[in-house]
């Protein structure tokens, strides 16, 4: 004897909802674990990049006390070293960090305010007053593992020089 089943009523057409349900289930647990994964590596990728930029940013600091400890308006170029390719920059420290240089553009004097600031009590037995010659400059700290580049701009004094209208 053969036993037919004859749906009818209540669980007529819905025949296929387990197989649907089912689908939805994994639809929504695939995209709550890829949501995972890009918040996982948003934040990798955000310390990451601060990484990089706190290497630049130190780059850029030593840059700055090199160029303040050096500084000479008529010996100061910018050609680089052959370490730090691409970047016509100074590498930092071959040992510690190979991937760190700085560079900084061509002091010039400011555009306002003073050219000479005066230093008190530095003058020959009250004569000729002297003082600093002010410059400014932009020095660039660059990491080349992070691919990070900071700018700062920075004032130099140079000294001491003779202010008068006369200065050379």
């Amino acid at each position: 004897m053969k036993m037919r089943y004859k749906m009818s009523g209540k669980g007529k057409g819905q025949e296929g909802f387990a197989l649907i349900a089912a689908l939805m289930a994994i639809f929504l647990l695939t995209v709550l674990g890829a949501l995972v994964f890009v918040v996982s590596t948003s934040d990798t990728r955000v310390a990451t990049r601060v990484v990089g930029e706190k290497k630049a940013m130190a780059s850029a600091e030593s840059g700055l006390h090199k160029l303040m400890y050096f500084y000479d308006p008529s010996l100061v170029t910018n050609t680089g070293d052959a370490a730090c390719p691409g970047y016509a920059g100074y590498l930092i420290n071959t040992g510690a960090d190979a991937d760190s240089c700085y560079s900084f553009s061509a002091p010039a004097p400011p555009i306002s305010g003073p050219q000479f600031i005066a230093i008190p009590g530095f003058a020959i037995s009250g004569g000729q007053p002297w003082g600093q010659a002010r410059y400014t400059t932009s020095v660039a700290g660059i990491n080349k593992r992070y691919n990070s580049r900071v700018e700062t701009d920075a004032g130099v004094g140079f000294g001491p020089v003779e202010v008068t209208t006369a200065y050379r």
